[in-house]
């Protein structure tokens, strides 16, 4: 029988790596689901609806020890690793990019560990991938705090008493975040324009009806990776958007910022001059905050407003803040995953190491780091 072990996250993280419904469906697969005691509360999971799915309510110690299976939100420590059984899978999002020594502690120790932030972008693997599902619901969010944050009505209302106009929305980036906060946007009412380096996207944009902004020359044209991501591009480029964007952003009342490069810093899209220009009670959400930000005056885990009366949000986390929503759609994409590495038949661990999957997220095994982006290159 396979033990999968879940115990609680920091103090930082409301989320939690199982739900009682995927409980039932690990059960179902034949295997053993210990849990420590409150790790789903912040997620309003109690133990008594775990314990009803067929899980095992146990002290942190008890739910690690000979596990074969570690599921968690964040990086676990290299010292949980090794009070599973050894060679044990660690399946969470790991943060790959970040903390070197922290990343080769973690292989040090033992685990099989499995980033899902490197989940490649195909069709098989849409329903595990955990980047999508956690940004679908930070761009819901961003657009929902950066309307409170406004303190005016987002929608065109026409009354006896005069006309409220409606606010101008400006979503930069349009990945998953970017998509989900134009069509949130629209709903609310807001007059929305968004751009992006990647010229799929412009119909993407038109699609949900909002207005695409971009400067569409050549290089524009061949923006995009073969993953589907942003080429860095070149300072020409964006030496010419910035311009673009510089007269438009002055008379936006909401921006959401989204742009992010996995493995680089994030690029400064909203220089400072940008932002003096910008009007009074003006709101900027960025959420790539964590990667350093695309505002020069982005500050991560703050709301900084500056001297013109513009707001700008770098939140942390921002999926976290509706754990329920994040958690679960979380569980249900690492059940996914995991589903792959288990023999239905003989309820055991038969992990297939030639899986497309399988090898593009693997980091650690054996001791060492694995994965060819983070391998120690030898001469």
């Amino acid at each position: 029988m396979v033990t999968i072990a879940v115990t609680c996250e920091l103090a930082d993280e409301p989320r939690v790596a199982i739900s009682p419904d995927t409980v039932k469906k690990f059960s179902a697969l034949g295997a053993r689901v210990r849990i420590e005691q409150g790790a789903g509360l912040r997620s309003r999971f109690s133990d008594e609806a775990y314990r009803t799915a067929g899980a095992e309510i146990v002290s942190r110690a008890e739910a690690l020890a000979g596990a074969d299976i570690l599921l968690s939100v964040r990086r676990p420590s290299a010292e949980d690793i090794r009070a599973l059984k050894p060679g044990a899978i660690v399946a969470g999002m790991i943060d790959p990019f970040g903390d070197r020594a922290g990343l080769e502690a973690l292989a040090a120790s033992g685990g099989t560990v499995f980033s899902m932030e490197l989940m490649p972008r195909t069709t098989r693997a849409q329903s595990m991938d955990v980047l999508s599902s956690q940004a679908n619901l930070a761009g819901y969010k961003a657009v929902v705090d950066g309307a409170s944050m406004f303190g005016q009505a987002l929608p065109l209302m026409m009354t006896p008493a005069g006309t409220v106009p409606a606010a101008k929305a400006f979503i930069m980036g349009v990945g998953v975040a970017g998509l989900q906060a134009i069509a949130t946007a629209r709903r609310l009412g807001a007059q929305v324009t968004a751009t992006d380096v990647r010229p799929a996207t412009k119909e993407q944009v038109q699609s949900l009806g909002a207005k695409f902004v971009a400067v569409e020359d050549d290089e524009f044209k061949q923006a995009q990776t073969a993953a589907g991501y942003a080429k860095p591009m070149s300072a020409e480029y964006q030496a010419k958007q910035a311009e673009l964007i510089a007269n438009h952003i002055k008379n936006q009342d909401i921006v959401i910022t989204t742009a992010l490069i996995p493995g680089r810093p994030a690029p400064k899209l909203i220089s400072r001059a940008m932002i003096e220009s910008m009007k009074p009670g003006s709101v900027i959400v960025d959420l790539a905050a964590e990667r350093g930000g695309n505002t020069e005056l982005t500050e991560a885990g703050r709301t900084v407003e500056t001297p013109n009366g513009v707001k700008i949000f770098g939140p942390l986390n921002l999926a976290g803040t509706i754990a329920v929503n994040a958690s679960s759609l979380y569980a249900r994409n690492l059940l996914a995953f995991i589903e792959t590495m288990i023999d239905k038949k003989e309820k055991t661990l038969a992990v297939n190491w030639d899986d497309e999957l399988i090898k593009g997220t693997l980091v650690a095994k054996d001791g060492q780091l694995v994965h060819p982006n983070f391998a120690t290159k030898t001469a």
